[in-house]
């Protein structure tokens, strides 16, 4: 019988096994708060491929991925493994011009 995996372990895969991932309330198409509404606005805007994890949906989920990234905050973005941030910091690379670079470079 194999050991359960551990919800950090299920999180690190997600984020390893996908290019792009953003963590958040609700899903692209229903964001479930402004925050997480505005993170899929700017990836749509730079034609991002990726992926969502609703966080609603689990409550493990939800407080794993704070303990994940140390982070207090839900939305959270990833590309390639590496913790980008959330909405505001998303939002100051994007108008910096800074996140079409972290985005593109995944691609």
């Amino acid at each position: 019988m194999t050991e359960p995996v551990s919800m950090q372990e299920q999180i690190k895969q997600t984020v390893s096994d996908n290019q792009i991932v953003l963590f958040m309330k609700g899903n692209a198409s229903f964001p479930q708060c402004g925050f997480s509404g505005k993170a899929i606005q700017i990836l749509t805007a730079l034609e991002a491929e990726f992926v969502t994890v609703d966080v609603l949906s689990n409550d493990e989920i939800r407080s794993g991925i704070k303990e994940y990234s140390n982070w207090p905050t839900v939305p959270q973005l990833y590309v390639k493994g590496e913790f980008v941030g959330g909405c505001d910091i998303m939002t100051e690379m994007y108008e910096a011009g800074e996140l079409k670079d972290v985005v593109s470079a995944s691609a």
